[in-house]
């Protein structure tokens, strides 16, 4: 169903089912297609409120026919994610399209949500499907293990999957060490076992050294 034209135009085929994608990231279609927007980034009236008491509003739409849909985003690198039952954690700015079977909604991430201009939560992608999430350049997909725990700069972050736990540390920043100040005053680590991935262009974060 999902497929990439390039690296930065996703294609959807579709034969009278639906897929949920980013307000105007669509930028052509062919056949008969029907769209609805649906409000808020999560399932249900929580997760309406949600976003909006954490002011991370991501407007969705659906498109449901017979043919074939292209999205993209501002020249944005695309990733295909299939998903077996499992959750995917991403920015919500980060998200371009899923499946309609899959549940979206958010979850809290504390300190690393703060740094930046996504607020307290993240968004959650679940069940059995296919998701496309966008990055500023190449992703890399870097895989954790319990003898390999990963530590990632905030501003790389994309997203990550699997049986992953969070932490934060703070007073090192890879920048510092360079001697480059202005950098944030931490780093997300990851211990367990899954995936993470991350862009190789840092976003703009507002926490500075915390």
């Amino acid at each position: 169903m999902f497929r990439l034209q390039g690296s930065k135009v996703l294609a959807v085929d579709m034969t009278g089912d639906a897929v949920k994608a980013k307000n105007g990231s669509m930028v052509a279609y062919d056949g008969q297609m029907a769209f609805k927007k649906l409000s808020g980034g999560g399932e249900g009236l929580r997760g309406m409120v949600t976003r909006r008491l954490t002011g991370e509003q991501m407007t969705v739409m659906e498109v449901r026919g017979q043919g074939t849909c292209w999205f993209a985003d501002r020249a944005s690198e695309i990733n295909l994610v299939t998903l077996q039952g499992d959750t995917l954690y991403v920015e919500s700015s980060n998200l371009l399209a899923t499946d309609a079977g899959l549940r979206t909604g958010t979850t809290f991430t504390g300190l690393r949500g703060a740094s930046q201009g996504n607020g307290l939560f993240t968004t959650t992608v679940e069940g059995r499907g296919q998701a496309a999430i966008t990055s500023d350049g190449p992703a890399v997909v870097l895989r954790v293990s319990p003898q390999y725990p990963l530590s990632v700069d905030p501003g790389a972050y994309v997203a990550h999957q699997g049986n992953l736990r969070q932490s934060f540390q703070s007073g090192v920043t890879f920048r510092t060490l360079m001697g480059e100040g202005g950098g944030e005053a931490f780093q997300i680590r990851f211990e367990g076992d899954g995936l993470v991935y991350v862009q190789p262009s840092e976003r703009n974060t507002i926490a500075g050294d915390v």
